[in-house]
Parts: structure tokens; C-alpha cells; sequence
């Protein structure tokens, strides 16, 4: 089962548009979603340098990524139902504009308080980016498209991980962190401007209003579970992926180009599942997310058990970005097909789950980290995705959405 199958977004504009504007709009669309992620979740390969730059704790340095995920997880609900009669296009220039600043501001900022205000207020334009991405590129492109348009947009998750992350993680270590926050800064106004060019016209659609949006999960038994699931795998898959430069560090003593690799093999694999996720998806999504989050647990016990030698970590951190990129594709299914006609609605609650969890799996991490153990946080991970592999096991197909 597609995207394509499950929904049709209004394509109010599709129409009016070139196909081959149409793909340079997704294509622009998928650009802004490499550049808020790597932005979201540069500080994972950063934490060292930045903790020591800026005389905090590892695990305070981790508030980069907790202090963005609670903006986006929290904030996006309210400004998408705020916004519901604003043109698409116009609100994702704004967001960009908001994230090239917020870049920028990091780079220079002298404080550390000045970077978290700062990261906090760059989460509300990436929640809302994650739940009106998608929908815009399926309605700027022919109708019969729209499932591509969907997954191209989603492979800039796979870019930002095989070369956003650990492309940053190597302009730190010839330069600083700064630095690699500039040019982040200078790519978000690069995409500011391939967005306003390409993307069309996109007058709202599919919007509604806050107490619809959360009132949605109360009629909606399906939505309500795969919610559920999605705290749940994001709690314990970013609770440790969030550490994972510390943990190699004290677990094999690795250097910044080891780790630099690492990031870019977990990318690799993450690209691979997405594509596997690709074909898996449109058979079963429920039996996707069962088996990639079984392959997830799995990986994070061999991280543990022969992650003390480089090969092992390598093996470990493959199937580890394999599982994430099936695991991905398959709730983010799942959320539509829980509530086809209500999508831009159900995905700003994904995108509070998703981001929310984020930040609080960088927030319980760290507190592990600290006065546990660094290696604490991989057994986090094992305990909460397989809760989430459990709940999808024994809650069956779900319940038909509402109505």
C-alpha cells in the first residue's frame, strides 16, 4: 500500500505546473529537508568539541538537539492549524529564512544560552517544515507521481545522514564548529532561494484547525497507536544514536575519521533500508516497521557485545541505520494510513511525537551519559524499541480510521 493509494492530496495547483518545474519544486522541497535535519541533528557529531568550546558537560551539550526537537514537537500542531490559510510556498520561504538566520546566529553566537534561545526558536520552523514537506511535493507534480514525489522527498533523510552529518563532523575538525554552522547558514539561504524560484503557488489545503488536530487521536484508535509506536522507537532509536561519538570514543578509542566513517556507513545503510523500505511498504508496512525494528534491537545488542573492535561497530552501526530507514519509511506510511483525508493534520502529531521524542531521548541520554554511563544509553535504546516493536506485534492491523 502507497502513499499514492492511501491519499490524494488536493493538487490545487498541479494543473497550472510544468512537470518539469514540478520536479525542480521537489526537488527544491528535498534540498529544505537535508538542510533542517543536518541542522537539527548536526550537534550528535559535534557534542565533544562543542562541550569542551563551551565548557558544558557532554550530556548539556546535547540540550543543541533537545532544545530544537521540543520547539518542533511542540510548537507544530498550533502554528500549522494558525497557519492553515497561508500559501505553502510563502510559509516554507519563511521557514527557510527562519533556519539560514538561526544558523548564522549559532556561528557567532558567545554564550551557550544564546545557542539553545536560538536552537529552540529554529524547532518551530523544522516542525512545521516536517508537516507540510511531503504534502507539497505530491501536489506540484502529476497526480500519478505523487508516490514518487513523496519518496524523493524523504530521501533527503538518507542524504543529510550519508553526507550532511558526518560532512559537518569533518568541517569541525579542519576548522571548528562555527564554521560548520556558517556554511550550514549559507546552504539554508541557497535552498531559501531554489524554493521561491521553483515551488509553485500552493494555496492551503488539507488544513484544520487546533482543536480538530487534537481532537483527531481521540476518534482515531489506528492514529492513536501508531503515535504510541512512534515515542516509543524515537525515544530509544535518537536516545542513543544522540551518543554515539561518546560511546565509540570510550568503547574503542575512536579519532574523528573513524567516527566521521561510522556516521557515513549508518547513512549508507539508512539509504539502503529506505530503499528496501521502498518495496517492503507497499506489501506490509505493519510486518516493515515488526521486522526493521527487530533488526534495530539487534544491531544495538551487537553494538554492545563486539562494538569493541572497529569491525564490530561497523556491522553494528549498518544494521543499525538499515533498520532506521525501513522503520522510517514504514510509520511514516502508517500515519497516512491511519488518516487518509486528515494528512497535514496526522503528520503535525507525528511531527510532535517525532520531535518531542527527539529532544526528550537527547534530554534522558544525556542524564545516562552523566551518572550512569555512556554506555547506559545503548541499553535505553534496546528497551524502547523493543517496546514499539511489541506494541505494532500485539495490537494487529488497527482499527479503520475514523471518519
Amino acid at each position: 500500500m502507497t502513499i499514492q493509494e492511501e491519499a490524494n492530496p488536493p493538487a490545487t495547483s498541479q494543473n497550472q505546473v510544468s512537470p518539469a518545474r514540478g520536479w525542480l519544486g521537489v526537488a527544491a522541497i528535498t534540498a529544505s529537508l537535508f538542510v533542517f535535519l543536518t541542522t537539527e541533528l548536526m550537534p550528535i557529531g559535534l557534542l565533544t568539541p562543542l562541550s569542551e568550546s563551551l565548557n558544558v558537560s557532554v550530556g548539556a551539550a546535547g540540550l543543541m538537539v533537545t532544545a530544537q526537537g521540543i520547539a518542533a514537537g511542540l510548537g507544530v500542531p498550533f502554528i500549522v492549524a494558525w497557519s492553515r490559510r497561508v500559501n505553502r510556498r510563502k510559509l516554507l520561504v519563511t521557514l527557510l529564512a527562519v533556519l539560514a538566520i538561526g544558523n548564522l546566529i549559532t556561528s557567532i553566537a558567545p554564550n551557550y544560552p544564546l545557542i539553545l534561545g536560538t536552537r529552540l526558536i529554529m524547532g518551530f520552523a523544522s516542525g512545521v517544515f516536517w508537516a507540510i514537506g511531503v504534502t507539497m511535493a505530491m501536489r506540484i507534480v502529476p497526480e500519478k507521481h505523487a508516490n514518487r514525489a513523496a519518496a524523493v522527498v524523504m530521501s533527503g533523510i538518507s542524504i543529510a545522514t550519508v553526507v550532511g552529518i558526518p560532512l559537518g563532523t569533518l568541517l569541525e575538525s579542519a576548522g571548528d564548529w562555527r564554521t560548520t554552522f556558517l556554511i550550514w547558514s549559507v546552504l539554508s539561504a541557497v535552498v531559501f532561494i531554489a524554493v521561491a524560484v521553483t515551488v509553485p503557488s500552493l494555496p492551503s489545503a488539507n488544513a484544520v484547525s487546533v482543536r480538530e488536530v487534537f481532537t483527531l487521536p481521540l476518534k482515531n484508535v489506528q492514529l492513536r497507536v501508531v503515535l504510541i509506536m512512534v515515542v516509543f522507537f524515537v525515544l530509544g532509536h535518537f536516545g542513543a544514536y544522540t551518543f554515539v561519538r561518546p560511546y565509540l570514543e570510550e568503547s574503542t578509542s575512536a579519532t574523528v575519521g573513524f567516527i566521521t566513517v561510522v556516521l557515513i556507513v549508518f547513512g549508507i545503510g539508512g539509504a539502503v533500508g529506505n530503499f528496501i523500505g521502498g518495496h517492503t511498504v507497499n506489501k506490509s508496512f505493519r510486518g516493515s516497521f515488526i521486522v526493521g525494528g527487530l533488526i534495530m534491537v539487534a544491531s544495538l545488542v551487537l553494538l554492545l557485545t563486539i562494538g569493541a573492535n572497529k569491525v564490530g561497530v561497523i556491522i553494528a552501526m549498518t544494521l543499525w541505520g538499515l533498520a532506521f530507514g525501513v522503520v522510517q519509511l514504514s510509520q511514516i506510511n502508517m500515519t497516512l494510513s491511519a488518516a487518509p483525508q486528515q494528512f497535514e493534520a496526522a503528520m503535525s502529531l507525528n511531527t510532535m511525537a517525532y520531535n518531542t521524542c527527539i529532544a526528550l531521548g537527547a534530554l534522558i541520554g544525556g542524564l545516562f551519559a552523566d551518572h550512569v554511563g555512556v554506555s547506559s544509553v545503548v541499553w535505553f535504546g534496546i528497551v524502547l524499541v523493543a517496546l514499539a516493536v511489541i506494541l505494532r506485534a500485539v495490537t494487529g492491523r488497527g482499527a479503520a480510521p475514523a471518519s
